[in-house]
């Protein structure tokens, strides 16, 4: 029996669905259509009706150079179903469908965070993508101290953070959350290279997601003043980072950055998760401050792949040969 795709833009369509991948759920879609800039799809593979695969695409505009762009980022390759088709076949279709469907609306297609290096490769070079080699950062939760493996330094800074008064927290209410927001839009604006969501994204977490446990803002507060925080989503066992920051010159004493990573490490811990994983590690052969600041921290690196796909096929052709 042949698969049959389907495609949803609107979560009031979406029909209850199997999986417990975040990147890929309901939820995740919600909080997106709902945040300014966003445009989510979800791709869904049904055999005899019964759905066998699902891949939730990011759409992000951008307003660059004068002119509105569309770029499409998938976490992960999917997340499948089922044992009458296989993994690779359903994904092979699915990836297929994705490029014609965006190959004229996107400046790029981007596959991140995907579990090994060799993930998806026949199907990715068959479908046009070219790869980038990408670090990968975690820190294992399992052990009966966390902190084994962390650098000497920062546990000093952790221990003198909160001795110089700071205190971890959990965002809760509205005026929390809009003051960590502030904070943090503040804290990425120097980040050049680094996307910030509108504000409106952390509320809308907060209210799908954070009571099924898929996430979760942390913060860290100094004199009843946020001044540090970090969110995370939670899956399948893994905690990952999506975003953290402090207001680390103006109260150096405090490290706020620091502890918004291990106020999240100790809560994942204390909720049973088995990892923690940086979102964005950066490239293995780059000088990175975010790599350097969090390998600190413990946590095992490896190198897996990013996987790209341009709307030019000439620039898709250079970038190929270049790192292919």
């Amino acid at each position: 029996m042949e698969i049959k795709l389907t495609t949803y833009t609107a979560s009031e369509n979406i029909p209850p669905l199997p999986g417990s991948n975040v990147f890929h759920s309901t939820e995740l879609f919600r909080v997106l259509e709902q945040t300014p800039g966003y445009r989510p799809m979800l791709i869904v593979a049904y055999r005899n009706d019964e759905p066998i695969g699902k891949i939730l695409c990011i759409n992000r505009i951008n307003l660059s150079f004068m002119k509105l762009t569309r770029q499409c980022t998938i976490y992960g390759k999917g997340e499948y179903f089922g044992s009458h088709t296989s993994e690779e076949t359903v994904f092979k279709e699915m990836l297929a469908y994705l490029s014609f469907l965006q190959q004229d609306k996107c400046f790029f297609i981007e596959f991140r965070n995907l579990e090994q290096a060799l993930t998806g490769y026949r199907a990715f070079r068959q479908a046009g993508f070219f790869p980038i080699k990408w670090l990968r950062i975690r820190n294992s939760l399992h052990h009966y101290a966390i902190d084994k493996w962390m650098d000497a330094k920062r546990k000093r800074q952790i221990a003198k953070g909160l001795e110089n008064g700071a205190q971890m927290d959990t965002a809760n209410t509205p005026e929390d959350i809009r003051q960590f927001a502030l904070m943090l839009k503040k804290y990425y604006l120097s980040k050049l290279q680094k996307h910030f969501p509108d504000l409106r994204f952390f509320s809308l977490l907060i209210i799908h997601m954070a009571q099924k446990h898929m996430g979760k803002i942390f913060v860290i507060r100094y004199k009843e003043k946020i001044i540090g925080g970090s969110v995370c989503l939670f899956s399948n066992g893994t905690a990952y980072l999506l975003f953290s920051g402090g207001m680390n010159k103006t109260y150096h004493a405090q490290h706020p950055g620091v502890l918004a990573i291990w106020k999240a490490m100790l809560y994942a811990r204390e909720h049973n998760y088995k990892h923690i994983e940086f979102i964005d590690a950066g490239l293995p052969f780059k000088k990175y401050g975010f790599r350097n600041f969090i390998a600190r921290f413990g946590g095992k690196q490896s190198i897996t792949r990013r996987w790209y796909k341009f709307r030019w096929k000439w620039l898709n052709k250079l970038l190929t040969y270049i790192y292919v």
